[in-house]
């Protein structure tokens, strides 16, 4: 008898990563509340999938800490709290400082090329505010685009990847901080300073930007949730 073989079919391999891709995005958006329980079967409903996709697209998530696991208990949406966002905010700003850092000493024109054409298209798409019942998907995947492009030659794929984690988390506390009216800020002056720091070489300055942006959306977020949370 031939050994069964312990693999997904691509039908069921489909549908765990559709289930994980929406989970993840209502997530972010703030769509799922902070604290929330997430049943099973609630969500194969959610989703019209079955079971075992949503506990793989779970387990997914619970290795990203989007999602946390209570044992006997099940799922849960994490909860939000003023001081793990400062923790977030100050461990970017250590990391991706030493990543722009790098990426600006190993800088080729290819490199330069990208952050410029990112920095562009995120300036030309509008951040859609929920409170107006907008979709800002487009922005925040420009807004990634772009800050990943400033890291893109750090030369480290596990320092490209922590940042893309923390990027998560700080894009699930500004969807909940928008939707409590966040302050308008304009946001294509603080990356276009960032941008040109960074393509004329001066990384001192490039870092300064990029430290004094998260740091403003710190305390515009502390600002806004500090008695919610």
């Amino acid at each position: 008898m031939k050994p069964q073989l312990l693999t997904e079919t691509p039908e069921k391999a489909t549908t765990a990563t559709l289930v994980y891709q929406r989970l993840r995005t209502d997530i972010l958006k703030g769509v799922l509340k902070p604290g929330q329980k997430l049943q099973i079967d609630a969500i194969a409903a959610r989703y019209e999938a079955g079971a075992n996709p949503v506990r793989e697209a779970l387990n997914r998530l619970t290795s990203e800490r989007l999602v946390d696991r209570k044992d006997q208990r099940g799922f849960f949406i994490p909860e939000i709290h003023i001081e793990d966002f400062r923790d977030l905010v100050k461990t970017r700003c250590w990391i991706e400082s030493k990543a722009l850092e790098e990426s600006i000493a190993h800088r080729t024109q290819q490199w330069e090329d990208n952050v410029i054409l990112t920095f562009h298209r995120l300036a030309s798409t509008p951040i859609r505010m929920p409170e107006d019942g907008g979709d800002n998907s487009e922005w925040e995947a420009r807004h990634r685009a772009f800050h990943n492009a400033l890291i893109a030659a750090c030369g480290s794929v596990w320092i490209i990847r922590m940042c893309n984690e923390m990027m998560d988390h700080a894009e699930r506390y500004r969807y909940i901080s928008m939707v409590k009216s966040y302050p308008r800020r304009d946001s294509v002056a603080e990356h276009a300073r960032i941008m040109e720091a960074a393509i004329q070489g001066d990384a001192e300055r490039a870092k300064s930007e990029l430290v004094s942006q998260y740091m403003l959306t710190l305390q515009l977020t502390e600002s806004q949730l500090a008695g919610d949370i």
